[in-house]
């Protein structure tokens, strides 16, 4: 079976930037398992798994703007540092949930100073391109619960 739209499709991946490091993998755990069409995937990747198969592998380099998107210099922002209340020590790589007037955030801290946090509401991988190492290990197609759902359900169906 080919994967296309409501494909139940389980892969391992090793996902690498491009000097080759690794930055995620499923290498030791449990295949990565999602329903095809509904975007639990990055596009790039989601867009080169149709037609592929069971055993097919395959090397995917995913253009930024198809993956993480690109990085935007207007989520980097310069908060003075009264606004974290409560919290001694500030430093780079730290993330904390940000509210906006479109709801939360994650944001991450760049840098620190006496008076100023800056802070980077952009995913990590913003404006990366991402390098995958496939390897498809099932396909199936959806239940219709599934399907309703818009998730993949494990062995014995799903409850909520």
């Amino acid at each position: 079976m080919q994967i296309s739209e409501n494909s139940v499709v389980s892969f391992h991946y090793t996902l690498t930037d491009k000097d080759g490091q690794v930055i995620d993998s499923s290498a030791g755990h449990a295949p990565l398992t999602y329903l095809h069409g509904v975007g639990q995937i990055v596009p790039g990747l989601e867009n080169a798994l149709v037609g592929k198969q069971a055993g097919d592998k395959l090397d995917v380099e995913v253009a930024a703007a198809e993956g993480y998107g690109e990085h935007h210099d207007f989520m980097v922002q310069q908060v003075p540092r009264e606004a974290f209340q409560g919290v001694d020590d500030i430093e780079p790589g730290m993330q904390f949930q940000a509210q906006t007037p479109q709801g939360g955030m994650t944001v991450t801290v760049t840098a620190v100073d006496e008076t100023t946090v800056t802070v980077d509401g952009n995913h990590p991988l913003a404006g990366k391109n991402l390098f995958f190492a496939v390897e498809i290990v099932t396909v199936r197609d959806a239940t219709d619960e599934e399907k309703a759902h818009g998730h993949v359900h494990g062995e014995g169906g799903h409850h909520h």
